[in-house]
């Protein structure tokens, strides 16, 4: 089989363990030259979840950042991905997200939160 040069995957704080491990193993596995996460809001950014979460656990020092810049900058380590593909007409919403590649994620965090979704997983 070709090795496919970018491999796309779901990413982001909706996806499920199952998927994060799937999604690396695969990577592994086909040693694509990049990994491109999608759908970082899980379809909408308007969903009640993003109302009820505040994502911006996942970020280092992030005080003035928005939760849907929160969300989307997350999603480069669930799984770990090169770029992260959104969906939107919205000129503002592109550049909310283009802002947020300037803050850092706590990669801590990530690791904690990944630890408890593989906890959560049925033996």
């Amino acid at each position: 089989m070709p090795r496919p040069d970018v491999l796309m995957v779901r990413a982001g704080l909706l996806v499920g363990a199952d998927v994060l491990e799937a999604a690396e193993v695969l990577a592994t596995r086909w040693r694509p030259s990049q990994v491109w996460g999608m759908s970082p809001f899980g379809g909408s950014r308007a969903q009640e979840v993003w109302e009820r979460f505040d994502p911006r656990v996942f970020l280092q020092g992030s005080a003035s950042v928005t939760k849907a810049q929160a969300a989307f900058l997350s999603s480069y380590g669930l799984p770990r991905v090169d770029a992260v593909a959104v969906g939107t007409d919205n000129v503002d919403h592109l550049r909310e997200l283009t802002e947020a590649l300037s803050y850092e994620v706590d990669e801590h965090v990530v690791r904690e939160y990944r630890q408890l979704l593989k906890a959560r997983q049925p033996a």
